[in-house]
């Protein structure tokens, strides 16, 4: 039997495919460009620049920010979860 949670699951699981689908075609071009652009590029000498070590890595700007990220939405998941127990006596099926 076909309910809305089940057809609600089968566009998220279509959605997210998609995403991931769109994110290898990305990542798959962005590598070619790389590619192409270090073949026609000379290697460049290092270059110390003054107070480059306080600079974070992209790596770590973009790990901090989904794991803050990931605490708000778990918070919001919480919150989400104890509105809908506080209301509970309010809804139909609790009668």
């Amino acid at each position: 039997m076909v309910t809305a949670i089940t057809t609600a699951q089968e566009l998220e699981e279509g959605f997210l495919s998609a995403t991931r689908k769109g994110q290898e075609i990305v990542l798959e071009a962005i590598k070619t460009w790389v590619d192409t652009v270090q073949a026609f590029t000379p290697d460049l000498p290092a270059v110390q620049l003054p107070f480059a070590d306080l600079v974070p890595q992209p790596e770590d700007v973009v790990s901090g920010a989904y794991d803050f990220a990931a605490q708000v939405l778990a918070s919001q998941k919480k919150f989400a979860e104890d509105l809908i127990k506080t209301a509970a006596p309010l809804l139909p099926a609790a009668k």
